[in-house]
């Protein structure tokens, strides 16, 4: 991915760097990376995604489908 954004560091990255995460918006995705290795890989994510992520994140068992059972 092309493109000079500014990335923002996670808050709740580890100070040593072992979990560091850093974001950044180009206008139409969000940009989400490991800040110790920038040049690999980039997820992107288009808003709605990032929300409905982010929810996921927050709500783990609300974001699971109900199971059916069969007989």
């Amino acid at each position: 991915m092309g493109g000079s954004w500014t990335w923002h560091k996670s808050s709740a990255s580890n100070p040593d760097g072992a979990a560091c995460v850093e974001a950044a918006w180009t206008g139409e995705e969000l940009l989400v990376r490991h800040s110790t290795r920038p040049h690999e890989a980039v997820l992107a994510f288009r808003p709605l995604a990032w929300c409905a992520f982010l929810e996921c994140v927050k709500y783990p068992s609300a974001a699971r489908p109900p199971t059916t059972r069969r007989s």
